[in-house]
């Protein structure tokens, strides 16, 4: 070979090596693409889980693609919501996008879908509410909190504070304003609930109706207990902290006073439930922390460094009541 043949060949081989290497650090530079199947906001709680995790992404540098899909509360609507949430994870499997986050809105329903993913190579993480299936290899890991150890804190805080008030030698009837039919929150929280009461037989829930996790059905709901009953009910369980405000509403309208002649429970610890406490109008409300979005990035992570994830991940959460709300209302995000 001659010296322009070798010049030649020389060249060739660089260019070569040097579009392997822009190849190499393009698929580098490829951001990595997270679609994240929400539900429609039903209050504040959802609205501060979904601002968590895009800002989150944001900042770890990922592109997120958000599907919110209906969330419809009655329960004729309950198919077609599960069917909008179904298809969005769809569309994400045929976008090849590299990691699904989804939040049900029902517990049932999600193999077949699940499966799609796995077959296509896609991870899909689960968080805030659970799902039921049978192969857990089909999920990453659940990220969020424990629901039914939520009820189950809500019966250990009104147990202990009926002992603290001398009021564990009465009946005590107890209402409850349940979350969504079918959901996660609303079969787990009342699960965890029943198992701790169960073993004081003083204490007896009267009534337990779905609420829809909104203010104006909390309300509502509250307001047929009431009349129903008389007025007599010493105690309301309600699995958000949205119809637990409603509640309150109702038992002013009644004219008793929230909080003193009836001892009023939530869930979540937003802000206006902390408010509320301090007000002397809520006796206590169990933490459900919607700001899951650094844990999920965290996971997405090391997800994409072939790290080890645990199947179950939980939340770290307070419960809240007259000893500590007003110390952790100025702090409050949501």
């Amino acid at each position: 070979m001659n010296h322009l043949g070798t010049k030649k060949l020389v060249l060739l081989v660089g260019a070569f090596f040097l579009f392997s290497f822009l190849c190499t650090s393009a698929a580098f530079a490829k951001k990595v693409v997270i679609g994240f199947v929400q539900i429609t906001p039903e209050g504040i709680w959802r609205t501060a889980n979904t601002e968590s995790v895009q800002n989150a992404a944001k900042e770890a540098g990922y592109e997120l693609i958000l599907k919110i899909g209906s969330m419809n509360y009655s329960s004729a609507s309950a198919k077609d919501t599960l069917q909008t949430q179904i298809l969005g994870m769809k569309e994400f499997i045929a976008k090849r996008v590299d990691v699904i986050a989804f939040t049900p809105s029902q517990i049932d329903g999600w193999e077949d879908v699940l499966k799609e993913a796995k077959a296509a190579g896609i991870p899909v993480i689960n968080i805030d509410r659970a799902v039921n299936i049978s192969d857990r290899s089909l999920l990453v890991t659940h990220l969020g909190s424990d629901m039914i150890e939520e009820g189950r804190r809500a019966g250990r805080w009104l147990v202990n504070y009926l002992k603290k008030t001398g009021a564990m030698d009465k009946k005590i009837r107890i209402v409850q304003l349940e979350g969504v039919k079918g959901s996660t929150p609303a079969i787990h929280r009342a699960q965890g609930f029943a198992e701790i009461i169960k073993d004081y037989p003083n204490l007896q829930i009267v009534q337990s109706k779905p609420a829809d996790l909104t203010h104006s059905t909390g309300q509502e709901v509250m307001t047929e207990f009431l009349n129903t009953e008389n007025g007599n009910i010493d105690v309301v369980f309600s699995h958000n902290d949205e119809m637990a405000l409603g509640a309150i509403e109702a038992i002013k309208k009644y004219g008793k006073k929230p909080g003193k002649d009836i001892i009023i429970i939530g869930v979540d610890a937003v802000k206006k439930a902390l408010e509320a406490i301090v007000a002397g109008e809520m006796n206590a409300t169990i933490e459900c922390n919607p700001l899951l979005g650094p844990q999920l990035m965290a996971a997405v992570k090391d997800l994409q460094a072939g790290k080890e994830i645990p199947k179950r991940i939980v939340t770290k959460e307070e419960d809240f009541d007259q000893t500590n709300a007003a110390q952790a209302l100025p702090s409050r995000m949501y």
